[in-house]
């Protein structure tokens, strides 16, 4: 079967379209502004509707004795404000693709056709990974062919027991549940014991 590829927007994502679009707006008008010039329409006109004559001034007027030390402050912290905004509203627009994951059928007949949704195989991983009392956080992920589970274990000890014992469980409970056999991944994530986890390190 083949996957579909989807993309994840973060809920910041449409700032950094609207500054997107309003720097392709600006580019759009003095692009045009720029071509109205090159036919011939008087500056005058244009300096009008655009203001570029006028801000051109403003900038060419500019000294030594113009930059006094609050208007250089004033002038690297907004920069810095606008570069750091800027960067983060950039990063989030980058596109972050990922498989869809798709529903299991189990049957099929002329009635219609029986599925299990992903979170429902992921769920049940995760409650048999919490039948190992060394388990204190499990996360399970469907990825259509195979189950991959991330545990995080009290200690350090009898660790790779524990993992064997997480993946028994794991594939008795979807049997236990009627889910086909699919080979079953487990992730040690970490440990709750900082002294411990150093240790291991």
């Amino acid at each position: 079967m083949r996957q579909r590829l989807r993309t994840r927007s973060s809920r910041v994502s449409f700032l950094g379209r609207i500054v997107l679009v309003a720097f392709l707006l600006v580019a759009l008008w003095y692009g045009l502004m720029t071509i109205l010039l090159a036919l011939g329409v008087p500056r005058g006109p244009i300096d009008l509707i655009s203001g570029y004559r006028t801000a051109y001034d403003l900038l060419a007027g500019l000294g030594p004795d113009s930059l006094t030390p609050r208007v250089r402050l004033v002038a690297g912290l907004s920069g810095l404000g606008a570069f750091l905004v800027f960067a983060y509203l950039a990063y989030k627009e980058v596109p972050r693709p990922y498989v869809a994951r798709r529903r299991l059928g189990l049957a099929e007949d002329e009635r219609g056709e029986v599925t299990v949704a992903p979170r429902a195989i992921e769920r049940v991983a995760e409650s048999a990974a919490f039948g190992n009392p060394g388990v204190t956080k499990a996360a399970g992920r469907w990825e259509g062919e195979d189950l991959n589970l991330d545990v995080h274990l009290d200690r350090a000890r009898d660790l790779p027991a524990t993992l064997r014992d997480v993946q028994g469980k794991v594939a008795e409970a979807l049997a236990t549940h009627g889910l086909p056999a699919v080979p079953v991944g487990v992730t040690l994530t970490g440990f709750d014991n900082p002294r411990q986890q150093r240790e291991l390190s």
